[in-house]
């Protein structure tokens, strides 16, 4: 027996990037050949795609965990590791994305529309990539990335253009049936239908969707039976019909209190259309009374009664049997006309362009802020420095120096100045804290000595290193000769 799911929680995984390769080239004759190191494969994406035969989410109920493929390492003689393989979800139409706390990330409508919902990691560089002036031969490599790890909500809201409402037994399931191609199954004990019956419905020119709401009673808003559960398959629908049982045998209710009773669930049911205020409210959507069960002597009477109290609120009203198939030709054409004019008062979207805006002058892409735990301490932010620090081997020396480097010719360095950070004090960054040495004098150009070793690491080296700091900060301008 097939299993409806509309909403599930999905856990995505981006693949690693590759790491790059620290390597030398040598041949015959040639002891120099210089660094030949690839750089790493970029990580896989995890993307979400809406796809025609997919209706719901029944694959992520019972494989909740998706996971990009890695990218491979690089290698010697400049070859670069292949791209991790990226992971194609298939999603139905009308699927909401959101995060755990409800935020929308993002609304997949129309086919073929996508989302990275998991971005893969970016490849280290290799040690080819990383030469200058001061490093000939780089004794390190980048490492790669991980990918980005993350929980997600999908939640499927129906694509359809009439959305019918009424009370178990009121005969939806039917009149979609009668209606359309689909065949549901159709009993005659209440909440027979515990999934929403979608069937496409052909009218002259017009071709629209149907589908029933199962299982609203005074109360669903609130979670009494299974209205709250599938409300939010109506928020998309142009039309809502009230389809009304005018042969009830409950001496408790008529054909007014039935639709009064809904239009309040309605009502209640306002959950400002999660991601989307275009849409409006449901009070806002255009109205149609289905009189159902005609055929019965005593309903057809019924239904000529409480006709002129339905036509004084401004509702076409329509008398039918989906028995005896009378009064569906009407009624389809009517359905038709009103999805069509709905379709024509929606504002027409236009194609998303990308937007592309320049970095602002003087914006140095991170901030150092207090550390709120530590007395003296500093935190850095940004995505540059946390990525160069996720990046960085430190076990090797030498590209610790190189982090070094960055991050002062970034102007981290500076600013802690700035903000009277002592040598010694605790910096934060990404998930590594550091003791900061300012004797360190990195962001000058220091002769390298061997792969792998940096000499400002070293005791006995720093004092020079200090001396070439001071010179190069004269040079710029920042201190005064004699200081």
């Amino acid at each position: 027996m097939s299993k409806f799911i509309d909403r599930v929680v999905l856990h995505v995984r981006a693949g690693k990037g590759g790491h790059g390769c620290a390597s030398v080239r040598r041949e015959k004759f040639m002891p120099l050949g210089g660094p030949d190191g690839g750089n790493g494969g970029n990580g896989g994406d995890v993307i979400l795609k809406v796809d025609p035969n997919v209706h719901t989410l029944l694959d992520f109920h019972f494989h909740p965990h998706a996971k990009g493929g890695n990218g491979k390492p690089g290698e010697g003689s400049n070859r670069n590791g292949k791209q991790g393989d990226g992971l194609l979800l298939k999603v139905p139409d009308g699927t909401v994305v959101m995060s755990t706390d409800g935020e929308v990330l993002a609304d997949l409508i129309g086919v073929g529309t996508q989302y990275i919902a998991a971005r893969g990691g970016r490849g280290g560089l290799g040690n080819a990539a990383l030469v200058s002036k001061a490093r000939k031969a780089p004794g390190f490599a980048l490492l790669g990335e991980d990918g980005a790890e993350r929980d997600l909500v999908l939640e499927l809201k129906s694509v359809a253009d009439v959305g019918l409402v009424g009370f178990p037994s009121a005969g939806k399931s039917s009149l979609v049936s009668v209606l359309s191609a689909a065949k549901p199954k159709i009993a005659d004990y209440p909440f027979t239908t515990l999934v929403p019956n979608l069937g496409v419905v052909q009218s002259g020119d017009t071709t629209f969707t149907v589908a029933d709401v199962p299982g609203l009673i005074p109360g669903a808003s609130e979670g009494r039976g299974l209205g709250l559960d599938f409300l939010r398959h109506l928020e998309r629908c142009a039309v809502l019909a009230h389809v009304v049982d005018c042969a009830t045998l409950e001496s408790d209710r008529d054909p007014i209190s039935d639709v009064d009773a809904l239009e309040a669930e309605l009502a209640a049911y306002q959950p400002a259309l999660k991601g989307d205020a275009s849409l409006g409210d449901l009070a806002d959507r255009p109205r149609v009374v289905i009189l159902n069960k005609v055929d019965v002597p005593d309903a057809d009477e019924l239904a000529d009664m409480v006709t002129p109290e339905f036509e004084k609120r401004g509702w076409p009203v329509f008398k039918i049997s989906a028995v005896s198939r009378e009064g569906l030709r009407p009624l389809t054409f009517a359905l038709a006309d009103m999805v069509r004019e709905y379709r024509e008062s929606r504002p027409v979207v236009e194609p998303t362009r990308p937007v592309i805006r320049p970095i602002a002058k003087g914006d140095s892409g991170f901030r150092v802020i207090p550390d709120p735990e530590v007395e003296g301490g500093f935190i850095v932010l940004g995505e540059r420095p946390e990525r160069w620090v996720r990046q960085t081997q430190f076990d090797n020396d030498e590209a610790v120096g190189y982090l070094a480097d960055r991050l002062a010719r970034l102007g981290v360095e500076d600013e802690l100045v700035k903000l009277g950070a002592e040598p010694g004090a605790s910096v934060t960054l990404a998930d590594y804290c550091f003791d900061w040495e300012p004797s360190i004098f990195a962001g000058v150009d220091t002769l390298l000595t061997r792969r792998g070793v940096d000499p400002r690491l070293d005791q006995n080296e720093r004092i020079g290193a200090a001396e070439r700091k001071h010179a190069s900060r004269v040079r710029r301008g920042l201190v005064d000769d004699d200081e």
